[in-house]
């Protein structure tokens, strides 16, 4: 159940999918604390923001990609140092293919969390096939896309 403040422990292990000693141990090693209310002591609960939810979700889901907790922690810092955030996984749109983390802050700009902020290249498919079809109409409108194309002989 939620708390009138914020979200317990036990649920936001049950919402993200972690363990309790998961939770536990990134709030004390400072990789999320809880943003409404830290431990303060024996028998107090910490209390986690719906925020302080959505970046441990990304935390989980760069784990299960293959990333190592100590990257995501060296991402975390890139990130907030590069974006000025104190949230800085629910700031962007992170890609990763289990090695690496890019920061797609828009459809334009991605940038390798690693290499402090180094831009990479990145196409759309989809886009441009849509581009070509227009094109293509525009060169050929009487012809379907197939039939403007020259046959290949053999």
């Amino acid at each position: 159940m939620r708390d009138a403040a914020g979200y317990r422990a036990p649920q936001v292990c049950k919402i993200v999918g972690i363990t309790y000693r998961q939770l536990d141990y990134w709030a004390r090693t400072g990789l999320l604390v809880p943003s409404v209310r830290a431990a303060a002591g024996s028998g107090s609960q910490r209390l986690y923001a719906f925020q302080d939810i959505v970046q441990l979700r990304v935390v989980k889901r760069l784990l299960d990609a293959g990333m190592s907790l100590n990257r995501i922690r060296q991402a975390m810092r890139n990130l907030t140092e590069q974006i000025h955030s104190e949230r800085p996984l629910a700031d962007v749109t992170l890609l990763s293919d289990g090695s690496t983390i890019y920061a797609a802050h828009s459809a334009e700009e991605v940038v390798d969390v690693f290499r402090r902020g180094q831009g990479v290249f990145g196409i759309a498919v989809g886009p441009v096939q849509e581009e070509l079809e227009g094109e293509l109409h525009r060169l050929f409108p009487e012809a379907r896309p197939l039939e403007a194309a020259v046959p290949i002989e053999a």
